[in-house]
């Protein structure tokens, strides 16, 4: 039977997830395959993405941005997938935001125009870098994040040294943990360099801030920490707006964490006064949610009933659902009460919590829940799994959850897209590098 999708590049089993011994198969005909990661196909461990979970999230995100009056634009760096972030534009996204050059390289050679680089450079070189990236995409639209006068400096010489780039909007970043002016006194000298620097090619945007870095262990002092950073973020706004009159467009972009409702709590009022400003929200592993650090964080959110539309609170912990999991077969029984798993820290990541087992599968059906299931540690590509009781064999394969889908996915080439059924029946390239 021939495929009926045949594009995309040719994959093979120096992928994981394919067959090994199958012959290559373009991207876009794996789906036509109905493999499923637990009928002994699929070679494991894989990466997949529940489509229906995933579908939903998206929905139910888009629904809030558009309630609050605000746009998003999400962080491709979580699934670095052209796919996905083409996925979320189609979903009404302004725009995408990445967090380095090479991956606004992979966005606009894909064809996407409209970026923000969260993050700053570095200083000449990497500003002579972004300029010859640039140069290829006249019709690109960047803003990009400045903390520094050294920056600006960079910036504005590599724009200077050449007459085929396309405009660059520079952003002024405030900051608390991370990078980003710790004042409004640094953060006009940066926006007066900025002014001073400008050209047609080459002018101030706006402002950004991120203010997932200012989140301590404390929840009471990390709200204190992030409603500061708004406060000084919303009495910059009319700082800058005096210094350029009242016709310049500027983005406001913050939002790049689960606390997004304390930006949009911190800064509509702000932005609601200029009518000239637009707020961009950057959340991006929320679309992915995961079975550890977001459900934490939206517990936290519903907690302080963050999470309203249309003058409702909705439960962001029961509406949002995690997409992602990891799948890996019982390899050893060593000892009683010990599984040894084949998947490790070379599949999924430990900064954020440990993986969780949440289904067992024997011989193509799934047996049920893996309740009372822990995974202990990792190695580098072993799990070593407490068991509730000694109904686990060999070859039974494990569905787990993850924790920080960022740090999970750029360990993985593809991600298997699956139905409701685990039937994988799409694959997404991802770009890691």
């Amino acid at each position: 039977m021939s495929d009926l999708h045949t594009t995309g590049p040719l994959i093979d089993d120096r992928i994981r997830g394919f067959p090994p011994g199958h012959a290559p198969l373009p991207l876009d005909a794996i789906g036509g395959r109905r493999w499923k990661p637990y009928d002994g196909v699929m070679a494991l461990p894989l990466i997949s993405l529940d489509r229906q979970a995933f579908a939903k999230n998206i929905a139910l995100m888009m629904a809030y941005v558009k309630d609050h009056a605000v746009e998003i634009a999400p962080h491709a760096k979580t699934p670095m997938s052209v796919a996905v972030s083409d996925a979320l534009i189609a979903a009404g996204a302004w725009g995408t935001t990445v967090a380095d050059i090479r991956q606004a390289a992979v966005l606009l050679k894909a064809g996407q125009r409209r970026l923000i680089l969260a993050n700053e450079i570095g200083g000449t070189a990497a500003a002579r870098r972004l300029a010859s990236l640039l140069a290829g995409y006249p019709d690109a639209e960047l803003h990009i994040f400045v903390d520094s006068v050294a920056l600006v400096e960079a910036l504005r010489a590599a724009w200077q040294e050449r007459q085929d780039l396309p405009p660059l909007g520079l952003l002024v970043e405030l900051g608390a943990g991370r990078a980003g002016a710790r004042s409004l006194e640094a953060a006009g000298n940066i926006l007066e360099a900025i002014l001073t620097a400008e050209a047609a090619r080459f002018r101030l945007s706006g402002i950004a801030a991120y203010e997932g870095a200012a989140a301590t262990a404390d929840a009471t002092e990390t709200l204190h920490r992030i409603d500061a950073l708004m406060v000084m973020t919303a009495t910059f706004l009319p700082q800058v707006r005096a210094r350029i009159g009242p016709e310049r467009p500027l983005l406001l972009t913050a939002g790049g964490s689960v606390f997004f409702d304390r930006v949009v709590a911190g800064l509509a009022a702000a932005v609601a006064a200029d009518p000239a400003c637009r707020l961009v929200l950057r959340s991006g592993a929320i679309f992915f949610h995961d079975h550890g650090v977001y459900e934490r964080g939206l517990a936290g959110l519903d907690a302080r009933g963050g999470f309203r539309i249309g003058g409702q609170t909705i439960s962001a912990g029961q509406g949002f659902r995690p997409a992602l999991r990891v799948w890996a077969e019982v390899l050893s029984l060593p000892e009683p009460g010990l599984a040894i798993c084949g998947m490790g820290l070379r599949d999924a990541a430990i900064d954020q919590g440990l993986p969780r087992p949440l289904a067992l599968y024997r011989e193509g059906a799934r047996l049920g829940d893996f309740a009372g299931a822990e995974v202990l540690r990792l190695n580098d590509q072993h799990a070593f799994v407490q068991l509730p009781g000694d109904d686990v064999r060999i070859g039974d394969v494990v569905e787990f959850g993850i924790s920080h889908p960022c740090t999970c996915l750029d360990r993985h080439a593809i991600l298997y897209g699956l139905d409701p059924d685990h039937t994988a029946t799409t694959a997404y390239l991802t770009s890691f590098g």
